[in-house]
């Protein structure tokens, strides 16, 4: 019981050792992270991913996120090269390349990047027009993702990606807008509505150029009619030689003659 009672003090300085030495030097970096270690406030190394050991009191480590991070830009509003005011969100995809950088030349390299994409989308949307906003928004999302990222190399931050999510217009230019598409789709069905009667045209010319050329076609498509109409059954058929027809217009003809002489 003695021996006990002397231990005592040696596993209460071993314990005391342990939480006040051995625990503080442990650093556990995980995978996706990056150790930045300064001595007296001085950079020294890069630690990676893994169990690390520094000097208690006189090192601090610094974890660094290196994953992808996702960013949601607030709602902006901004007037376009045309003067239309209009609501625009967006989101940035980006990450730290180089821990040393992210840590010591920006103080907060998540909030520098979250304002410089604010000051930018304004900028880029202000040169820009409405109808390439719409129709155009990838050429846009480059040339946001371009400049964000010159900003934000130099802080070790690489921007993937960037994307306009949404663009709100008033409702005044929404109407205007729809009146415009609509007026666009009654202007092509007229032009194809004219399109055909030209075309259709064109073939009667042709079928009559035929007729006057081959006078026997005008007795098929005749046959071809009293078939046709023969197929429905609903109406009586009086069939009459196609020469009656010639000679009534022989006549016809010989009368005007006549009047005119």
């Amino acid at each position: 019981m003695a021996q006990l009672f002397n231990l005592l003090p040696i596993g209460l300085g071993a314990l005391l050792l342990v939480v006040v030495v051995v625990w503080p030097a442990v650093k556990i970096v995980k995978q996706w992270e990056r150790g930045i270690v300064l001595r007296f406030g001085r950079y020294v190394s890069l630690r990676s991913p893994g169990l690390n050991l520094i000097i208690p009191y006189i090192d601090r480590m610094i974890k660094v996120d290196t994953r992808v991070e996702t960013m949601v830009v607030e709602p902006q509003e901004v007037i376009t090269m045309d003067n239309v005011t209009v609501q625009v969100d967006a989101v940035v995809y980006f990450q730290v390349v180089n821990p040393e950088d992210a840590v010591m030349k920006v103080m907060d390299y998540e909030k520098a990047t979250t304002q410089i994409s604010l000051t930018t989308l304004r900028s880029v949307l202000g040169q820009s027009e409405l109808d390439e906003l719409l129709s155009h928004r990838d050429r846009i999302n480059e040339r946001l993702q371009q400049i964000i990222d010159d900003h934000t190399e130099p802080w070790g931050v690489q921007v993937t990606a960037v994307e306009v999510k949404d663009v709100l217009l008033p409702d005044v230019l929404q109407r205007a807008m729809a009146r415009q598409a609509e007026a666009e789709r009654e202007r092509r069905a007229k032009v194809v509505h004219a399109q055909g009667e030209q075309q259709a045209a064109e073939t009667l010319a042709q079928a009559a150029h035929i007729i006057a050329t081959e006078p026997i076609s005008l007795q098929l498509r005749y046959l071809q009619t009293l078939v046709e109409m023969a197929g429905e059954r609903s109406s009586t058929i009086i069939p009459l030689p196609l020469e009656i027809f010639g000679a009534v217009q022989e006549l016809m003809a010989a009368r005007g003659r006549g009047d005119k002489s």
